[in-house]
């Protein structure tokens, strides 16, 4: 019965701990069984065999295509989208302090970021020996907000002491190779820093075919 197999899962959770517990099965404690009374697990297992069982894939999956794709209601659906972000979230953070010798230090700073569907811009804040502050997302859905929010990223830099700054944000086509838009708003964001003596250090565009860096190509 489908509560069985569900209640197994639950049981095996608590005697073994959850590192022992298939992709399928975790992923069956977030959604739930549906209302049509198909069981938690055989709704995770269908989920997994249309990402072909790569977690990799699901993990850049939004709550628009969880919802279409794959059957789910919405409240299953915003569920798993939730502890999707939290786990795209963990993997971003860094714990112990991080030290920026080249742009590569930087990309690893966002092992999920060339995924995403969606453009998002972050900062990475600095000391002046170049250990990472902060990293702060401060734009979704493309640059052209960050003209608007030069202020603010400023205002942070400021609130943090940091001495300098580097931009990051993804490009969902593939391509790295920086847009006009791109161009124009790095321009306009290393003038507003250097009013306050902040410097922009890179800025540093990720795709899944690789990575742009301003600095690398004289253009900073």
């Amino acid at each position: 019965m489908a509560n069985d197999r569900d209640r197994e899962v639950r049981e095996k959770l608590v005697l073994r701990g959850a590192g022992l517990l298939s992709a399928a099965e975790l992923l069956s404690l977030i959604i739930g069984p549906d209302s049509a009374g198909e069981s938690a697990l055989a709704s995770a297992e269908r989920l997994l065999n249309h990402y072909d069982g790569s977690l990799a894939s699901l993990l850049r999956a939004e709550l628009p295509e969880l919802r279409s794709a794959t059957g789910l209601g919405i409240k299953r659906a915003s569920a798993l989208a939730a502890a999707l972000e939290l786990g795209r979230r963990a993997a971003a953070e860094q714990v112990s302090p991080v030290v920026i010798h080249d742009k590569n230090d930087v990309v690893a700073l966002f092992p999920t970021l060339a995924g995403l569907s969606h453009e998002e811009m972050w900062v990475v804040y600095l000391t002046s020996s170049n250990r990472v502050i902060e990293k702060r997302r401060v734009a979704q859905g493309g640059v052209s907000a960050l003209v608007a929010d030069h202020k603010l990223i400023t205002k942070r830099a400021l609130e943090l002491l940091a001495q300098s700054v580097i931009l990051v944000h993804n490009h969902p086509s593939g391509s790295a190779s920086p847009s006009a838009e791109d161009e124009a708003v790095t321009s306009r964001i290393a003038e507003a820093m250097k009013l306050f003596d902040i410097k922009l250090l890179d800025h540093i565009i990720i795709s899944r075919e690789g990575d742009y860096s301003f600095r690398h190509f004289g253009k900073l």
